[in-house]
């Protein structure tokens, strides 16, 4: 049986370094909408191609693009062992839809993981984050290094990591994720991990508790 997992958590929580480490160590296939989007589009898949345009137009993708591409993603050989999805869903829309895909196809439960950080604490990461000059890659936060250990360019702040601009993208990921996490809160195979912690430790709760609810575990 597959093991599918949804990594939720605002920016700077760490969803995204849990995901992979996760998704890496259990060999799943790790799945953010900006990667399979590229892919897409260089594999020349009309949708993504049509939802290139609207993008290099000022638009937002709409749900029902946004899906399609999940859904064809998730139907490849490579995911039908299972995956961790991070950055999808992130409305009710989209949600409802994962449902059904998995529905489909009748391959494990679908494990939904919200990674808990306080405001305070997101904003003190944030701020303290840094990304090469160079080529982009993301510093690790608990290194001492002032430049880049991937191509040895300056490690400087990210332009959303101002403070201002992180409280309002706070604000913004709430506005947009509450609905999505009340949707999913009262399902058994809901979990919410202390993010705050350090990651390994982090890492060690997520172990735990996506075990328990795959297997049909209410222990939290």
């Amino acid at each position: 049986m597959a093991l599918n997992v949804i990594m939720m958590g605002p920016p700077g929580a760490g969803k995204g370094t849990q995901a992979s480490r996760f998704a890496r160590e259990r060999g799943l296939l790790k799945i953010s909408t900006g990667d399979i989007l590229r892919d897409a589009i260089k594999e020349g898949n009309p949708v993504a191609l049509a939802a290139k345009s609207k993008m290099d137009r000022g638009e937002l993708v709409d749900d029902a693009t946004m899906v399609e591409i999940v859904r064809h993603r998730l139907t490849q050989p490579d995911a039908m062992s299972g995956f961790v999805l991070d950055g999808f869903p992130r409305t009710v829309f989209q949600a409802r839809a994962l449902d059904v895909i998995v529905e489909d196809r009748r391959n494990g439960p679908l494990v939904i993981i919200d990674v808990s950080v306080p405001e305070e604490e997101l904003v003190r990461r944030l701020a303290i984050r840094r990304i090469c000059s160079n080529c982009g890659t993301g510093a690790d936060p608990f290194g001492a290094s002032a430049t880049c250990t991937k191509c040895g360019g300056a490690l400087v702040q990210r332009v959303d990591d101002d403070q201002q601009v992180v409280l309002e993208r706070l604000k913004v990921y709430e506005r947009a994720t509450r609905p999505v996490l009340d949707y999913y809160r009262m399902r058994p195979t809901f979990r919410q991990v202390n993010g705050a912690q350090a990651p390994e430790i982090v890492a060690r709760e997520l172990d735990a508790v996506i075990d328990q609810a795959a297997n049909g575990s209410d222990v939290r």
